[in-house]
């Protein structure tokens, strides 16, 4: 295994846990045909990948405006295989393929809710940057973070809330 690739035995599993993300096709998102423009699967993989850091506890502008740290695409991958339609309601699943120093990768799959159709998958690749476009390691604990399971629910608001009740 590289030395620069963040993960361990324990930590294997964590590729395979996708976020799930549900949008519903806007008119505008759909050409003369009725389908869905293929430029906006793209924009639906940032909606993914946006909610799956926001599941685990931050979002990209805390790392951009407390720690100097910006995620750039540096490539993109999108297979089309089935037509999505105005008023479909999608599902957008994330995960983490690959997470080392520098770099993060992303996989998707964008399914139909109403029968499970698989309509496209992909893949983007991030390098962590400053923001004078400088290469740079993940500042600390965001490489853990993306690896740790979801919070949960009440703990995305900011509030820490306990998970049992002190007697009185």
């Amino acid at each position: 295994m590289n030395k620069n690739q963040m993960t361990s035995p324990a930590l294997e599993d964590v590729f395979g846990i996708w976020h799930e993300t549900t949008l519903r096709v806007r008119y505008s998102e759909t050409d003369k045909m009725g389908i869905v423009y293929y430029a906006n699967y793209l924009v639906w993989f940032e909606i993914g990948r946006a909610e799956y850091c926001r599941a685990r506890g931050f979002s990209y502008r805390d790392m951009e405006e407390n720690d100097d740290a910006l995620l750039v695409v540096a490539e993109s991958y999108c297979r089309y295989k089935a037509p999505a339609y105005y008023d479909d309601e999608l599902i957008v699943r994330t995960h983490i393929t690959e997470l080392r120093r520098r770099s993060v990768r992303f996989g998707y799959e964008i399914v139909r809710a109403s029968d499970g159709q698989v309509v496209a998958e992909g893949e983007t690749g991030h390098v962590v940057t400053d923001s004078d476009g400088r290469v740079r390691s993940f500042p600390e604990g965001y490489a853990t973070r993306l690896l740790a399971p979801p919070l949960p629910k009440s703990h995305l608001s900011g509030e820490i809330v306990p998970t049992q009740i002190a007697p009185e």
